[in-house]
């Protein structure tokens, strides 16, 4: 897909460097983590602060401990269509290592799946939660690739998504 400057996902994702890459695939776990563990909001602030640092022996440690902290959570839930997998593995697949390749690799399917997500949640294929889902894809991209300032705006577009997501859920949950 594209945005509105005709500049789509893919070419964004293609031109970041490894705090950009970091940073969408933070944003995206960070957005679907409610659904894996919704009294853990907080748990991957100190890995926002390993990327602003610009990676290295905070990012390792910064991701060991999130890890240690959401071990065991989602659990089995049923019936959720193996959306809590899908956000296990966004976790389980954090490079240890501040490097573009790995990082690259984790980003592009972080965002794949917090697209398929946002979709699974959403009334219609590409309906209001998916497009709003990539329209924060596209600006957290946007917001880091003006240096570490874009950071603090990137952790913003992601707790506002985690909240819509939370509430989407929530809703379906009270109606069924």
């Amino acid at each position: 897909m594209t945005s509105s400057t005709g500049r789509g996902l893919r070419e964004r994702m293609d031109g970041a460097d490894e705090r950009g890459l970091a940073a969408a695939g933070l944003a995206c776990l960070d957005r679907c983590l409610p659904l894996l563990a919704p009294e853990r909001a907080e748990v991957l602030r100190p890995v926002w602060a390993a990327v602003a640092r610009g990676g290295g022996g905070a990012w390792t440690e910064s991701v060991a401990k999130a890890r240690v902290e959401l071990e065991g959570a989602g659990g089995a839930a049923a019936g959720d269509g193996g959306i809590v997998s899908m956000v296990r593995a966004m976790l389980d697949g954090v490079p240890a290592d501040w490097a573009e390749a790995p990082l690259r690799e984790w980003a592009e399917r972080c965002s794949a799946v917090a697209l398929a997500v946002h979709r699974l949640h959403d009334v219609t294929d590409d309906g209001p939660l998916h497009a709003g889902e990539l329209r924060r894809q596209l600006a957290v991209l946007d917001s880091v690739a003006h240096g570490p300032t874009g950071l603090r705006r990137a952790r913003e577009l992601s707790v506002e998504g985690g909240r819509v997501l939370r509430a989407v859920v929530s809703r379906r949950a009270r109606t069924a």
